[in-house]
């Protein structure tokens, strides 16, 4: 998988290719879905929801140009594998996720892998976590109709939010906090399931 979809395609950062490599995506599917837990696609989880394609979850850990020593907030736990890789790169991580089932599921998966350095929430993700702000960087993993101000308001300067926007198909975006406000940078189209 790693050698295939992920460095193939120019996503050769080593902390990326080395969490991706750690963490084994098998555990984060459904039984129904383990043969195909290595496979170039994204796959069904509970609730109309989704684990991303691998490549999609490394191009969004490639796009937010991450430093360990960064503050990173998740908002869509969904299954945990992406907060997985994250907790491989960065050691102050928190992850919000609106479905408690979900949110409960990768709790106990990632408590069992004994990753110590990942705080959850069940919340609202368009809230952020306000608590806990300022990010240097977040990832959204569910599509809003638009950038939720929230967000904004809790990145630091020089910060970045990684975000796909729009219905159906949406743009992912890369935007930067600077002194004088947003730059916006359109990354590639995918395919995610709402922000609810």
């Amino acid at each position: 998988m790693v050698e295939d979809q992920i460095i193939k395609r120019g996503i050769t950062e080593p902390s990326i290719i080395s969490a991706m490599l750690n963490v084994p995506r098998h555990l984060f599917v459904h039984d129904i879905h383990k043969q195909k837990a290595y496979s170039d696609s994204p796959l069904p989880l509970s609730h109309n929801q989704t684990i991303s394609q691998p490549y999609i979850s490394a191009l969004m850990l490639d796009l937010a140009t991450l430093d360990s020593d960064q503050k990173v907030l998740e908002l869509g736990t969904g299954s945990g594998y992406q907060t997985a890789l994250l907790a491989n790169i960065v050691t102050d991580l928190y992850s919000v996720e609106l479905l408690e089932p979900l949110y409960n599921s990768a709790k106990t998966l990632l408590t069992k892998m004994n990753y110590n350095n990942i705080q959850m929430k069940l919340g609202d993700g368009k809230l952020g976590w306000k608590e806990n702000a300022p990010y240097d960087v977040i990832i959204v993993s569910a599509a809003p109709k638009s950038i939720p101000e929230e967000l904004k308001n809790q990145i630091n300067v020089g910060g970045r939010i990684i975000i796909p926007i729009g219905a159906n198909k949406q743009k992912l975006l890369r935007i930067t906090k600077n002194n004088d406000g947003f730059n916006i940078e359109k990354c590639g189209m995918v395919s995610f399931v709402p922000l609810v």
